[in-house]
This record gives C-alpha cells, sequence and structure tokens, in this order.
C-alpha cells in the first residue's frame, strides 16, 4: 500500500524542469522519504540505481578515485558489475548519505554532466554538512520532507481535494460546521492526534481497521529514533565523550544554580602532568599554593561526579576561567600547547561540545527532565536542526560565524517578532537562558519558519557576506512575521508571550496531574 504524500508533487515539478538541478531530500528518519522516492523513480525512470549506504557498505569506497561522474560510476559498477548506467534513462538514488556525507560533493559534477538525474536522501539527525569537502552550493536543490500531516492523513483515508478543501474555508472563514461535520472531523483528527504521523503506524491502523498493534509500533519507532540521535550526535554524554585534548576525556557537571559548566581537575592534571597519581599531585600541589598565599587553592570547589569505578563521589572541580588560571601555574611542557588550544577553540566551543541543543542524546533527558511535553520536544529539536541548516547556508554565503550570525539573528528576530534577541529574552525576564527555551509551541513554530524562510531565500538569491544576507534574513523573518499577525487577527490574541519555561512547566505539571491515564492508575490503587 503506498500512501500518497506532498513530495509527490514536487518530485513530478522537479523532474519537468529542465534545468533541474541534483536534489538532497532530508528528513527525520522513517517518515517515509525512501518510499517516495522509490515510487517516483518506478514510474518516470526505465533505469534506477538505489544505493544505500547504511546497508550497502560495499558502496563506501566509491569516491576513492575523485568526484568526477566518471570515477564514481566506474568504482560503482566496480562494486556492483549488474549495476548498468544508461544516460538520460537513468536515475541514481543515493539512500541514507549521512553515512557518506562527502558524496553530496559530486552533486556538482553530476549537475555539470547532465546525463543522470540523482536524488540523495538520509536522516536529518544524521546528515553533517560540515564533513563534506565541498556541499555543492548552486549545484543542487535541498527538499526537507516530514511526517504525515492531517490533509495526508486524510488522502490515506480516501477524502477527496473538494471534502479536504471544505475543511480549509470553513476554518479560514470561520464558518461553524453542521452537527455531522463536526462529528466526523472531530473523530478523524483525534484518530490522526492519536495515531501521529509515521506512515508505518497509519498504514496499520488502516489495513486492521483498529488501533491494534499500532501502539507497538509507536514505542518501536520512538526507541528506533533514540537509537539514530545516539548514533548521529556522536555519543557523547557529560562523563565519557568530552574529548579536550589529544584524546583525553575530562568530566563535567552543569551547576544550576550559578549556570556554569564546572570541570574536573584531576582529569586535566592528568593530561598536563601525565602523572600516574594525579590526584596525589593535585594534593600537593594545592598546599603548596596555600603556602605561598596564592587564592588558586580556594577557587576549586567540589562536586559529585562518576568515578572510574562508576560511582559518585566528591571531586574538585573548577570553572573554565579557574581552569585557565590552573593550567598557567603547572609546571608541565604540555601546558602552552594546552592553553593555546583552549584559547584557540574558546569556552564557545566548550559549551558548544556540552550544551543540550547541540548534543541531541542529552538535550532529550534535559527537557523531559524541565517537564516540557513531548510534543514541545519534537518541534524543538526540529527547531535545532532548521537553525543548523540556516548556519550551514551563512557559512556557505560568506557569513562569519560569531558576531555575524548574532547580526543576522536580530534581523530576524526584528522582522517577525518586532524585536531583537535581547529585547525578546528581556520581555521574557530572561538572563543567560537560551531563548527558544523558553519559547511557547507557536513562538517556536513562528521563529522555525523564519529561520527556514531565510535559509530558503538564502539559497536561492545566492546573496554573499553580511550585507546582502541582511535582506534575506529581513524577507525570511516577514514571512513569519506575517504569519503571527494573521494568527493574532483570526484569534485576538498576542502570539508573543511574556510566559517562559517556569511558567510552562507550571502548566504543563498542572494539565498532566489531570490526564485520563493519571485518574486510572489513582483508581487502581484503591
Amino acid at each position: 500500500m503506498y500512501l500518497k504524500r506532498k513530495i509527490d508533487d514536487f518530485l513530478q515539478e522537479w523532474k519537468a524542469d529542465a534545468k533541474h538541478k541534483p536534489l538532497i531530500i532530508k528528513g527525520a528518519r522513517q517518515i517515509g522519504k525512501t518510499e517516495s522516492i522509490l515510487h517516483f523513480a518506478k514510474q518516470n525512470y526505465k533505469n534506477i540505481v538505489y544505493i544505500n549506504f547504511a546497508l550497502e557498505k560495499k558502496f563506501m569506497q566509491i569516491l576513492a578515485d575523485g568526484y568526477d561522474v566518471e570515477s564514481v560510476t566506474r568504482n560503482i559498477t566496480l562494486a556492483d558489475p549488474s549495476i548498468q548506467f544508461i544516460p538520460k534513462e537513468s536515475i541514481i538514488l543515493f539512500d541514507e548519505i549521512q553515512e557518506n556525507p562527502d558524496v553530496a560533493t559530486t552533486l556538482k559534477s553530476f549537475h555539470r554532466d547532465g546525463n543522470y538525474d540523482v536524488i540523495c536522501s538520509g536522516s536529518m539527525l544524521g546528515i553533517n554538512y560540515k564533513r563534506i569537502h565541498s556541499n555543492s552550493v548552486g549545484s543542487k536543490t535541498d527538499y526537507e520532507m516530514f511526517s504525515m500531516d492531517f490533509e495526508e492523513f486524510l488522502w490515506a483515508k480516501g477524502y477527496s481535494k473538494e471534502q479536504i478543501d471544505s475543511i480549509l474555508s470553513h476554518m479560514l472563514e470561520n464558518k461553524p460546521f453542521n452537527e455531522n461535520e463536526l462529528s466526523i472531523f472531530k473523530e478523524l483528527f483525534l484518530t490522526y492526534s492519536v495515531l501521529g504521523g509515521m506512515p508505518d503506524v497509519v498504514k496499520q491502523y488502516l489495513e486492521t481497521g483498529t488501533f491494534s498493534g499500532t501502539l507497538d509500533l509507536q514505542n518501536q519507532i520512538r526507541l528506533d529514533y533514540e537509537e539514530d540521535v545516539r548514533k548521529y550526535a556522536g555519543g557523547l554524554n557529560m562523563y565519557d565523550e568530552i574529548k579536550i585534548f589529544e584524546g583525553n576525556r575530562i568530566r563535567s557537571i552543569w551547576n544550576e544554580e550559578k549556570e556554569e559548566w564546572y570541570f574536573s581537575i584531576i582529569d586535566i592534571l592528568g593530561i598536563l602532568t601525565e602523572s600516574e597519581n594525579p590526584r596525589k599531585y593535585w594534593s600537593v600541589f594545592k598546599v603548596r599554593l596555600k603556602k605561598e598565599g596564592n587564592e588558586l587553592a580556594t577557587i576549586c570547589s567540589q562536586l559529585k561526579m562518576k568515578a572510574s569505578d562508576g560511582k559518585m563521589r566528591q571531586t574538585d572541580v573548577a570553572n573554565v576561567q579557574g581552569i585557565f588560571r590552573i593550567i598557567q601555574s603547572v609546571p608541565s611542557p604540555k601546558a602552552e600547547p594546552f592553553k593555546m588550544w583552549l584559547a584557540e577553540v574558546g569556552k564557545e566551543r566548550i559549551d558548544e561540545i556540552i550544551d543540550p541543543e547541540l548534543t541531541i542524546d542529552r538535550a532529550l533527558e534535559t527537557y523531559v527532565q524541565k517537564g516540557y511535553s513531548r510534543e514541545w520536544i519534537n518541534q524543538r529539536l526540529q527547531a535545532i536542526q532548521v537553525r543548523k541548516e540556516l548556519t550551514d547556508a551563512w557559512q556557505d554565503h560568506g557569513v562569519e560565524e560569531g558576531k555575524e550570525y548574532a547580526i543576522l539573528t536580530n534581523e530576524i528576530s526584528k522582522a517577525w517578532s518586532g524585536m531583537t534577541t535581547r529585547e525578546y529574552k528581556d520581555f521574557k525576564g530572561l538572563k543567560k537562558q537560551n531563548l527558544r527555551d523558553n519559547m511557547s509551541s507557536t513562538e517556536l513554530i513562528l521563529n522555525m519558519l523564519a529561520e527556514a524562510a531565510t535559509k530558503d531565500i538564502t539559497n536561492a538569491t545566492n546573496p554573499y557576506g553580511l550585507e546582502e544576507n541582511r535582506q534575506a534574513a529581513r524577507d525570511g523573518g516577514k514571512i513569519a512575521g506575517n504569519a503571527r499577525k494573521e494568527i493574532e487577527e483570526h484569534t485576538g490574541k498576542a502570539v508573543i508571550t511574556s510566559q517562559n519555561a517556569i511558567d510552562f512547566g507550571k502548566l504543563i505539571s498542572d494539565v498532566t496531574k489531570e490526564l485520563p491515564e493519571n485518574r486510572i492508575d489513582r483508581s487502581k490503587k484503591k
């Protein structure tokens, strides 16, 4: 059973364009990318070359001789001699390119060659453009696919375009449904809400006519997602995967009160001194510093960290500033290169390595612990990916990371919200906290729309440098700003709220107390 998707029309339009470029389709796993692409390919091409880098490791070396079409196709046929390349009649499908991201570099060559249509696809969590030698700017088209929306669900249920348009017109015109319509459409939407938008779950429901088995399938997909984000987040966590210097790991912990990262002093001294007993070295070192009247001995504190035996033990720690001072005082030949490395990377890079926003595995746990709903978390993770794609586009178009990113972010924010990032944070009563973590679902979606639109406009218009990118940022933000105004016009309420994560957490807590399953559990206890 094939379920019609919105990407179907896009793919047909893409092929019909005489000047179409190689296509990269991104999106989370199990949303139907491969199925839709293969469905399209079978309908439109005599010859299909399908390569899955996750399942077929024999194709991992197809770039060994370079990125040109001749070398790539030759190495593909060497790996599998049954594969044929028929000019003007073949489509090449590179699936799971996150496993071999440099394949994207070949797209420029395929575009110039013009003999083969090419579509790449992969999990959005895994595609890492920073690992790509050259991501073929100007020689590819990007398309972001999502899970099934309500309209696609209605297609799957057999509803016509006219019937679906009728639902939309009622909502846009604020025209009440009759009792029969309301009953049917309400049931359909509730069903969709329970099932979600994963095609396999919807298929299961359609084939059986019941919800039987759908929960098990949803749970399996959730487990697959967790495995996926762990894989592509690089396995980073606070204790084991933070490689600071020469492959050595340094334990760290977040101090909620002071909003600072603290690092194990002993781990750092072990690196600097190569001592067999860095704990003893630090003990002696502290005594000497104290005798000398050096205040360094007082800058450290103690926090519980996981020891080598797996137990949580009190450990001497210091913040980033303290670590720099310790490095300056250690008589070690490694001290200077260590300082130079830290100076190059900076505090921002250290924070970046261990920030939950960038470490998706930690983010999932962190956001759940803070009381966010699963729906909000999903949106937040999507927003992280959108932001990543935007900054990648800026990097490709001559925008310097850091100050210039901040300038353009402010342009986007002003265009859709009417406030700079700092003004927005002040409005919510925030200081160091992440603004996006303190947005409502609607605010988050609109901010995501603004950044996604900016990315698309940037890739379409090819501005270069800060000043040229300013207009793209304003235009992208304006699109979301217009959406905000329409929402406010229809609802009579302001989209932007002064509420922050504390308020959202209280709201979520209050709501969950009265969820049906909680009431059932209480009755069982009785």
